[in-house]
């Protein structure tokens, strides 16, 4: 009876549903929830790091591809704990319980009110945030790495023997859950990020965008905790893993002991092992060793891949994000991801393969992963292409040994300007373009009078000089934009030539604009923005459509009066245009990279599962992971030492560097010859079989020897048998 119990206990008391135990709810709305808690934080990842702790893009990148490389280095730790320790159901509470509490602190983190003593919008103290951001992120890569290898084994051990088909189809809503998890996410983070909240001051809502993946990971973990009493919890078996690494370190320590000419050569380094470890468990580890060598090229692969969420988010915020009744934020352009994959990966398998193999074609797995590699390459071409668009649209700024000027007419009358060799022609509330000199001081003469200033220009800055309508007054200089907005925002200023005025626009004032004077900047966002202009009782509106990253100095002149048509008399200066290269262009490189996932990663899966012995499917699958992780550490170290000025070029060396690989890969895949690890293992089994039944033949024949030894013993001492027995 208590045996009877102890297996209903390991067993569980899962209710069984259409053939399906109920337990597995559970594990697919923890993993829906967590997958959401994970993609959903790092969509806006970069971003935080760029426009929250001010990092440049290069540091931004390679922090974000340090997180995500330790991320897919975990799961190695996740498997031991696991297997030999914890066992999968403890081994996802306790590591999920880090994962949350990483959440929440990167939720603390982005925070600006925590620091912001001084209520300017900036944290004083930007050391705490990074601290804090830093510790967060470890927990997490620590909480989500570890709980990956166990998550879904855990789920496959909640059906029997007779429940084939019902796993399987768990597999398949489990990677529906990780995709659909994955596209909610960034879809719905970015916007939240876009919300602006603060207690002093309104700022992009960072600590909203952190703070939502952290209750669904708490979610996740409850979830997962209410279902307890109905899961099949397998106790820890010891790890296989531990076992090859202690084979392969002894055959490596007995072939460097017997390095002489004095002792025999083996077939196989390998073999050099057979002293302590079976023959089986030796074949079993040259089989995954053939595969982890054709492993070595596949993480430039990662390289490429994984900065989608980093180089291409930054790509995104100097585009153009209108689609109609639809408006992007950058980081949202990442869910083209995730509804690809669930697109394409039908009609690879439904579609394309079928027709392949139709025509007589030998598409193998090792050719479809080349192909795939090949495709990423052309996606960062895409991508290349793109960016020299963009770049056509980017303003030229003075270099480090330049400045640039622009003038500004607030007066009522045309003026005619001389500004070096530069002679420009200005009506009332007109700006010039910006002119650049190498000079340190530039004379700006007003033609057919005597006045004229000589300004003293900074290096590397550009600045507007503005022009009241009494020439002979101080002309004052304002220090302009040397940047695109931040994250596609508009900055706009006012210039004022008149009595002091009132400029506002919803919650925002420009503050009291006096004459010949003008306000700081002011972010505004994507649209339609009505201003109100207003001065001893009297009011004007003026409305203006603004796009993506754009600076404006808007410029009311001395002419200015209220009434009806008071707009109209208001001048524009475009400091900078707005983003008009669209982010749709990014659409055929997103289908690109998407297409390779699917052709590289599905197919590369497939192919590591049917090549693997039967035990060492997880050996196979953390040296799968790995090459993720250095995927991500090869662009930290090139986005740290290469320094390569123009990002178009940087696309191009990456993609350049996979298409050699891709080569060096064809190659390598050329000669490999395909196993069948379950014919491999049954012919070692059979020789062991057949060694013990050669061993117990001979141990019944040593034994009828004995006794016929032992009888003619007996019958040549004389003795009576039956005396002995006395």
């Amino acid at each position: 009876m208590a045996d009877h119990e102890e297996v209903k206990k390991k067993k569980g008391t899962s209710i069984v549903i259409c053939g399906y135990p109920l337990s597995i709810f559970f594990i697919v709305v923890n993993e829906f929830c967590e997958r959401f808690s994970y993609y959903g934080m790092r969509a806006v990842l970069v971003l935080y790091f760029k426009y929250f702790l001010r990092w440049d893009d290069d540091l931004a990148t390679s922090i974000y591809h340090a997180f995500v490389a330790l991320c897919y280095l975990t799961p190695i730790l996740g498997a031991i704990v696991a297997d030999s320790w914890l066992g999968k159901f403890k081994t996802i509470i306790y590591l999920s319980i880090v994962y949350a509490l990483g959440q929440v602190v990167m939720a603390i983190s982005a925070i600006h009110d925590l620091t912001d003593y001084d209520w300017n919008g900036t944290p004083d103290n930007m050391t705490l945030h990074v601290a804090l951001s830093m510790v967060g992120l470890v927990l997490i890569a620590l909480g989500t790495g570890g709980i990956k290898p166990c998550v879904a084994a855990f789920g496959g051990d909640q059906f029997q023997d007779h429940q084939e088909r019902q796993r399987s189809t768990f597999f398949s809503v489990f990677y529906l859950c990780i995709n659909a998890g994955s596209l909610l996410s960034t879809i719905i983070t970015p916007i939240l990020r876009a919300q602006e909240c603060g207690i002093h001051t309104q700022q992009k809502c960072y600590s909203l965008a952190f703070g939502v993946p952290a209750a669904l990971m708490v979610v996740a973990l409850v979830v997962f905790i209410a279902g307890s009493g109905m899961y099949h919890k397998a106790e820890p078996q010891g790890n296989i893993l531990l076992d090859v690494c202690k084979c392969i370190g002894f055959a490596i320590k007995n072939r460097f002991r017997h390095r002489g000419k004095e002792f025999p050569k083996r077939t196989h380094w390998m073999d050099w092992a057979d002293e302590k470890y079976e023959k089986l468990l030796i074949a079993q580890i040259k089989m995954v060793l053939k595969v982890l060598f054709l492993y070595i090229p596949l993480p430039m692969f990662w390289t490429l891949f994984d900065q989608k969420g980093s180089r291409w988010t930054f790509q995104a915020t100097t585009m153009d994000g209108n689609f109609g009744l639809l408006v992007l934020q950058p980081d949202q352009m990442q869910t083209v991801n995730p509804i690809l994959i669930l697109t394409l990966v039908p009609i690879m398998d439904s579609v394309v393969y079928p027709l392949i193999r139709k025509c007589g074609l030998n598409f193998t797995p090792l050719k479809r992963m080349t192909v795939g590699m090949f495709l990423a390459a052309m996606a960062f071409v895409a991508a290349a292409l793109v960016q020299i668009e963009i770049d056509k649209t980017l303003p030229v700024f003075p270099s480090g040994v330049q400045s640039q000027l622009k003038t500004i007419n607030l007066g009522r009358d045309p003026m005619t300007l001389t500004l070096s060799q530069h002679t420009v022609q200005l009506a009332p509330g007109q700006a010039s373009d910006y002119f650049t000199f190498d000079e340190d001081f530039v004379i700006v003469s007003v033609d057919n009078t005597s006045i004229s200033q000589n300004l003293t220009l900074a290096k590397g800055k550009r600045q507007s000089v503005i022009l009241p309508s009494n020439n002979t007054q101080e002309w004052p200089m304002t220090e302009d934009l040397t940047a695109k907005p931040e994250q596609g925002a508009n900055a706009i200023r006012f210039v004022s030539g008149i009595y002091p005025l009132n400029i506002s626009t919803g919650g925002l004032d420009f503050g009291i604009t006096d004459g010949s004077l003008y306000s700081n900047y002011s972010l505004l966002t994507y649209g339609s923005t009505v201003f109100t202009i207003e001065s001893g009782g009297e009011s004007c509106k003026y409305s203006r459509e603004f796009g993506f990253g754009s600076s404006y100095t808007l410029i009311i002149p001395s002419s200015f009066t209220f009434g009806p048509d008071c707009a109209a008399s208001i001048g524009v200066a475009e400091d900078i245009k707005p983003n008009s290269v669209h982010m749709a262009l990014q659409i055929p490189q997103y289908f690109l990279i998407t297409a390779g996932e699917v052709v590289f990663s599905v197919t590369g899966l497939e192919f590591s599962y049917s090549q693997a012995p039967s035990n060492m499917k997880a050996v196979l699958q953390a040296g799968w992971l790995f090459t993720v992780a250095i995927g991500n550490f090869i662009v930290l170290i090139v986005a740290e030492l290469a320094q390569i000025p123009e990002q178009w070029a940087e696309y191009v060396l990456f993609a350049s560097l996979l298409v050699a690989v891709c080569v060096i890969f064809s190659i390598m895949a050329h000669f490999y010859t395909y196993m069948d690890p379950a014919e491999i293992e049954a012919q070692f089994r059979k020789k062991d079989d057949d060694h013990e039944v050669r061993a117990e033949k001979k141990e019944r024949k040593d034994s009828r020897r004995s006794q016929r030894s032992s009888l003619e013993m007996t019958e040549g001492t004389g003795s009576d048998p039956k005396e002995n027995r006395m």
